[in-house]
């Protein structure tokens, strides 16, 4: 009977131990999307410019290595996950002193309708790597290796914008690379293997 009891109790463990770590990946995709969703935000109302949301995107792409970082071996230990909230938080601030700056932006010209839809499409790609962690299709690793995907993806932004314009041929080089990562995000999450 003690034997029964004792399994039973390590198999409901591992369960929430399971669930209480996928929630801790979702949250932190959360935290991607709703940060490219302010800086995409940002962009519509002019209160950034292409150059300053590139600046914000170079730091997006840190936070996206330090995920992929953590997640490398598929576990996010607690020092982790602090290290990765600092650099959101960080970040946070960055793209609220950046909106609240004197420095604006034109949401209607072309550089910045272009930077709009590279950032649009970064926030769905992290809408995904999001679903697919919460629904168990993706495990930690897959989706480490997704957000190392989505930093450079981010990187290639930061260094389009740097110079305040992305010009159609950059955007062009960023939209196949996003491709790339679609498809990645696709295989991943349907693949024979689940996360907890």
């Amino acid at each position: 009977m003690n034997s029964r009891f004792l399994a039973s109790a390590l198999v409901i463990g591992t369960l929430f131990s399971a669930s209480a770590f996928a929630q801790s990946v979702a949250t932190e995709t959360q935290r991607n999307v709703n940060q490219q969703t302010r800086i995409e935000q940002g962009l519509k109302s002019g209160e950034l410019s292409t150059r300053e949301a590139a600046r914000l995107e170079r730091e997006q792409a840190r936070v996206n290595r330090m995920q992929a970082g953590a997640l490398r071996d598929g576990q996010l230990s607690e020092a982790e996950r602090h290290r990765i909230d600092r650099a959101q938080d960080h970040a946070s601030r960055d793209i609220y002193r950046q909106k609240h700056d004197a420095g604006k932006g034109n949401p209607d010209s072309a550089s910045s309708q272009r930077m709009q839809q590279d950032v649009q499409r970064d926030i769905q790609q992290q809408k995904r790597i999001n679903e697919g962690v919460r629904s168990g299709d993706l495990t930690a690793h897959e989706a480490g290796r997704l957000e190392r995907g989505q930093s450079r993806s981010n990187a290639a932004q930061a260094r389009a914008g740097a110079d305040g314009h992305v010009g159609a041929r950059e955007q062009a080089g960023i939209q196949h690379r996003q491709d790339r990562q679609s498809g990645r995000i696709f295989r991943q999450k349907h693949d024979a293997q689940h996360g907890g």
